[in-house]
């Protein structure tokens, strides 16, 4: 969520951006590694976030899924690792660029990219569905041009994860009941008696982290005793890092 206004911080209202991290560690259970508070979501916002994580103790990251750029190139920069880029959100993307009458046949060829059983054949498959919308559509082919390494990332990773790894759609149900619980309080005092504004302390309203928090560590207790969300076999052919949790939640 962007900021509204910029204006000065007591009696003005403001939507900063709340982040979440979400985790699979080595034993194949969920966890929530961090939340923050800001501005702004530009890449500088991304690499402290993340440089706050590693500090923390987050090593051994396998694959980052994101949809935001600014996230992707933070990523690059501090953790080194392989990306996934949000295969729905990518999908949104390109079907923005085709007329409503040409969508459906579009999304149905481009889709075949997706059922191919290995990582090569879906490569092939993606630039032979490239090259064959090429004359027509070329806004669709330029995109397909520049962005197949980062949308068939997860295809490198055992098959049984792919479902869980080829978006961000995992993060959706705990992403709407935040906003869900946001809107229901709509503004956050700054406990000062000033109604419309939110009390800022090194660049984070303490209403929102204490809310989200709360709600994020409710969260991460509900996934520790939960079923595995990846099976131990199949983390085992990529975990060579002991599992790690984080010491809390924090920004």
């Amino acid at each position: 969520m962007p900021p509204t206004s910029k204006a000065g911080r007591e009696g003005v209202s403001y939507r900063p951006a709340a982040i979440v991290a979400v985790g699979a560690n080595a034993e194949g259970r969920r966890e929530v590694l961090g939340l923050a508070t800001g501005e702004s979501e530009a890449e500088p916002f991304w690499k402290d976030f993340l440089r706050s994580l590693t500090t923390r103790g987050l090593r051994g990251v396998k694959l980052v899924i994101a949809s935001h750029k600014g996230l992707r190139a933070a990523a690059t920069k501090v953790l080194n690792t392989s990306q996934q880029r949000c295969r729905v959100h990518w999908m949104r993307n390109l079907l923005g660029r085709v007329g409503k009458t040409h969508r459906a046949a579009v999304a149905a060829l481009v889709k075949t990219v997706f059922v191919q059983e290995t990582q090569e054949a879906a490569r092939q498959q993606w630039r032979s569905v490239a090259d064959n919308l090429r004359e027509r559509f070329p806004a669709v082919a330029d995109l397909m041009d520049t962005s197949e390494e980062d949308v068939l990332a997860y295809m490198a990773f055992p098959k049984a994860h792919w479902t869980q790894i080829h978006s961000t759609n995992p993060l959706e149900r705990l992403n709407k009941e935040i906003k869900r619980r946001i809107d229901v309080v709509g503004i956050f005092p700054n406990g000062k008696g000033v109604k419309r504004s939110i009390q800022w302390i090194d660049g984070s309203p303490n209403a929102i982290i204490r809310l989200v928090g709360a709600l994020l560590l409710e969260q991460n207790n509900e996934w520790a005793l939960a079923r595995r969300y990846m099976s131990l076999e199949s983390l085992a052919r990529i975990v060579d890092n002991p599992v790690l949790s984080l010491p809390g939640v924090g920004n």
